[in-house]
């Protein structure tokens, strides 16, 4: 007997994908896990908002009572903004959450397991996890990156975090023959840094060329996805020298305090958010808008792609 995944589609989503209309996946991870309620839910209904004007229908990604939602309802975010011990679920973890009919918020990897299940080829999210510092001798490496390689899903980003070591991030891509575009910079962007001083491979600032490149990458049988960058506004960013200052801070706290795994990452985004005012939370926000946008604008390239070649 063969096991099926049980999807849920919110009745827009479902009409959408039937009219083969732009559609655009998000996670719920930054509902649950970021702001506090009732910013999370104000700002969650601001990405969705972003990804309408971009052209293209928002996907918000959940599971609950063992099934994927896709498409999550203004009352299922409001939920999940305003319940507290709702457990971030990452691509390991959704077997085990949908085999024991359980609930939880999606991640960066475990949306791109549920994007491709549901049909739904662009993902958009503010930055991606990636290789972390000190990853030479901890294997500290993001499941979004390994899962990147599995999935065929476009992913439009603002790069991956500051505090992560992304120049090794770039390498694991290289290696792992994930293609690397960003559209409207010559560098890989750092989340709030416009610039992570890493070069990109391949700029595109033409929509539809990016739209030929990524069903191209698939075409030619690649199984796994391809990342798109976009950095945040100018009015948004922040100076990646001041970010790099708090973050050394933070590390050398936080190898005093023995922080380290899975609790390292929240440590260093509130260290550095403190340390720079608050202006790196107020950053994260606005580049979760404003790539979900660019997210948009792409997915309905995509879109309008596929019914050229119909």
């Amino acid at each position: 007997m063969s096991t099926t995944v049980p999807l849920v589609y919110s009745e827009e989503v479902r009409e959408a994908l039937h009219e083969r209309r732009p559609v655009v996946a998000l996670e719920s991870n930054v509902i649950t896990h970021g702001l506090k309620y009732p910013h999370n839910a104000e700002t969650a209904h601001r990405v969705e908002a972003a990804v309408r004007k971009g052209g293209s229908v928002p996907a918000t990604i959940c599971v609950e009572d063992g099934a994927i939602r896709v498409g999550m309802t203004e009352r299922d975010i409001e939920r999940f903004a305003s319940e507290t011990g709702i457990p971030k679920v990452s691509s390991r973890d959704l077997p085990v959450v949908l085999a024991r009919g359980g609930r939880g918020a999606t991640t960066v990897a475990s949306s791109l397991v549920a994007a491709e299940l549901a049909g739904i080829p662009f993902f958009s999210s503010a930055g991606l996890g990636g290789v972390h510092r000190g990853a030479e001798t901890t294997m500290d490496v993001s499941s979004d990156l390994i899962q990147l390689t599995r999935s065929k899903v476009a992913v439009v980003c603002a790069g991956a975090k500051m505090i992560l070591d992304l120049k090794l991030t770039m390498e694991y891509l290289e290696t792992q023959c994930v293609p690397v575009i960003s559209y409207g910079s010559d560098d890989f962007p750092a989340f709030y840094c416009a610039s992570s001083g890493v070069r990109s491979p391949h700029r595109i600032d033409d929509e539809d060329l990016i739209a030929r490149v990524v069903a191209t990458h698939w075409a030619a049988g690649h199984p796994g996805g391809v990342v798109l960058t976009t950095p945040p506004r100018a009015e948004d960013a922040v100076d990646p020298a001041e970010a790099e200052a708090a973050i050394t801070d933070a590390l050398a706290r936080a190898e005093r305090d023995g922080v380290s795994g899975q609790g390292l990452t929240k440590y260093l985004m509130h260290a550095v958010d403190k340390a720079t005012g608050g202006r790196t939370a107020q950053a994260n926000m606005a580049v979760l808008i404003s790539t979900a946008e660019v997210g948009g604008r792409l997915a309905a390239a995509y879109a309008r792609h596929l019914a050229e070649q119909d």
